[in-house]
């Protein structure tokens, strides 16, 4: 399987490196004269025609580029953690590609970013993207060193050609931080937590203009290493097979024949603890057909997986698992009016669960995990959505499925019950372990947009998650809503423009462990560490409010500041880890 990992690690880097995930967020332009940029209400992949319309003299125009972002859990930086977005507001109108940004603010926080890009001949273009932000973390609230900082440095390049755009981006990206929520013992001010994770990415992707046989092609190239020597290795490639816009009769319905071909190899191995250590190779296909009539629509396929895994550690000899899957897939719109859109289908598939992956929901896990896919048999869905007047647009619906080795995470406590301080950094009841359960998920969910004005839009989103579970009575660190609300506004000729968003999200069910040093009955004057697992406490919710400002003073020079969790609640994340307070950070941004 190594020797498999290598060369098509070879096979794809070689090939031409085609992009897979770090490509700039799609624009959904609305038909009328105001086209604003606004984010695709619950994108879902189907086969539906999806009309290209950009001949390489007119995307060039407006290339698509790859660029670093933060995904968001919690304000400017899921402000502890320092993972979540950067609600600075953009300005889209006469935005540069070239620019540099600095700022500062309290709780020693430094805020750097970088973008310079340049075209070349032939109309490729070439740039670097730059990120850095750092935190002394909460001085007052612990003793014991929460400072963490996260940069992420990355190349890219775009090419158009006659038939289809290419994208090449290679990626660094460091997270050094702390193991820090510590709750049932004291350690010392100097105590080691230091945990830090590398990652190196290299992806590709080659999008043809139209839809004629070979649609697009994806490549994804993965390393990681942490602190505790754990190293990860995965490489995917994905290519889409269609042929579109085919008339079946004078009453205009045309079938989409789409085919999805996937190869994925991960391979990750731990060096503490047990020594876990997985690798899989999965091989998936995905055949639709969608007989389409204007914005009506029925899709019908499937989708299979070819799985080989082999999981092991010190206390388990390998365990094989050769598995074929089959997942059902349809879905059909009814479009009463474009005002009101009936959908419905039933889907499912098999999630290879990465370190990578864990790391970027939890990044408090301990270096040693048990890696296992998630399977969601079938998932039924139904809803409506619709554009009113162009001005307001949702998407409401509701699901039901049933899941097979649901990842979640639980509270790790001592591993072992000596009774010093002298310990490892992820020894202290403070970290997590990744665990897994059968069952069955509802959920419903709903996003809005609305553009009450040229210069205002809103946009918010709601979920609630119910989890049924085989052998747990609840799901731990998993909240039952999700919610957030976002607006921008932009004023004097959008020399001025302000951002707002909240992020809201209900408490959590979690494991924790009281902890207590008592006489140790095999050894005379000898004390160990007893403990006490408490398996319905609760993590609260959360509200969590940021604004944002930006004034451009001149074409090329601009002031920005932002307020990140304003309410200055220091809640919770995880048990034991509080995030930072309010804070306010202002800076200078120079374009050219």
């Amino acid at each position: 399987m190594n020797k498999r990992i290598q060369l098509l690690s070879i096979l794809f880097l070689g090939i031409s490196q085609i992009a897979f995930s770090q490509i700039k967020e799609e624009k959904l332009i609305l038909n009328k004269k105001r086209e604003p940029e606004v984010k695709r209400i619950e994108k879902k992949k189907t086969s539906i025609e999806t009309v290209k319309n950009y001949p390489p003299e007119e995307k060039s125009q407006n290339p698509v580029q790859y660029t670093i972002t933060d995904v968001p859990a919690v304000s400017d930086f899921k402000t502890s953690t320092i993972q979540g977005e950067d609600v600075t507001p953009k300005f889209d109108g006469t935005a540069q590609n070239n620019y540099v940004r600095f700022g500062m603010g309290n709780y020693g926080k430094i805020l750097a970013d970088a973008n310079i890009s340049k075209t070349l001949e032939n109309k490729i273009e070439v740039g670097a993207d730059a990120h850095v932000l750092s935190t002394n973390g909460l001085k007052k609230d612990y003793d014991w060193n929460s400072k963490q900082t996260s940069a992420n440095i990355a190349a890219f390049m775009n090419a158009y050609g006659d038939k289809g755009k290419f994208n090449l981006n290679a990626e660094y990206g460091l997270n050094n931080y702390n193991y820090y929520g510590i709750y049932a013992l004291a350690p010392s001010a100097d105590v080691d937590l230091k945990q830090r994770v590398n990652q190196f990415k290299v992806n590709g992707y080659y999008d043809f203009y139209s839809n004629e046989i070979l649609n697009d092609v994806r490549v994804k190239s993965s390393f990681l290493k942490d602190y505790f020597d754990a190293q990860e290795n995965q490489v995917s490639i994905l290519a889409n097979l269609s042929k579109h816009a085919i008339e079946l009769s004078s009453s205009g319905i045309n079938l989409n024949a789409d085919l999805g071909v996937g190869l994925e190899a991960v391979k990750t191995d731990f060096s503490i603890r047990e020594r876990n250590s997985s690798n899989y190779f999965n091989t998936s296909l995905a055949p639709k057909l969608t007989f389409a009539k204007g914005d009506s629509y029925l899709m019908i396929g499937s989708s299979f997986a070819f799985l080989n895994g082999k999981n092991s550690n010190d206390q388990m000899a390998q365990v094989k698992n050769n598995k074929t899957y089959w997942f059902p897939q349809a879905e059909f719109q009814y479009a009463a009016a474009k005002e009101f859109k009936f959908y419905g289908g039933v889907d499912g598939g098999l999630k290879l669960n990465t370190y990578s992956d864990l790391l970027q929901v939890n990044p408090y896990l301990v270096s040693d995990q048990m890696l296992k896919p998630t399977e969601t048999k079938y998932h039924f869905y139904v809803g409506l959505r619709g554009d009113i007047d162009e001005t307001f647009k949702y998407d409401v619906s509701a699901g039901f499925g049933k899941m097979k080795d649901i990842l979640f995470y639980q509270g790790n406590g001592l591993f072992d019950n000596q009774y010093t301080l002298n310990r490892s950094a992820y020894n202290f009841a403070n970290t997590f372990s990744a665990v897994y359960d059968d069952g069955n998920v509802s959920d419903i969910k709903g996003s809005i947009q609305y553009f009450p004005l040229e210069n205002l839009s809103i946009d918010g989103e709601v979920k609630f998650t119910r989890y049924d579970l085989k052998n747990y009575d609840d799901i731990y660190n998993v909240p039952l809503l999700n919610a957030s609300i976002g607006a921008k506004y932009t004023l004097f000729e959008k020399k001025l423009m302000l951002g707002f968003k909240g992020i809201f999200a209900s408490d959590r069910t979690t494991n924790s462990f009281a902890i207590e040093g008592v006489a140790d009955p095999q050894v005379v004057n000898a004390m160990i560490y007893q403990s006490t697992e408490n398996r319905n406490d609760k993590v609260g919710g959360y509200a969590d409010l940021n604004l944002s400002a930006e004034y451009k003073i001149h074409k090329n020079f601009s002031i920005f500041a932002l307020g990140n969790n304003l309410l200055s609640s220091k809640y919770q994340t995880y048990k034991g880890y509080k995030v930072l307070g309010a804070q306010i950070l202002g800076g200078v941004k120079i374009t050219f």
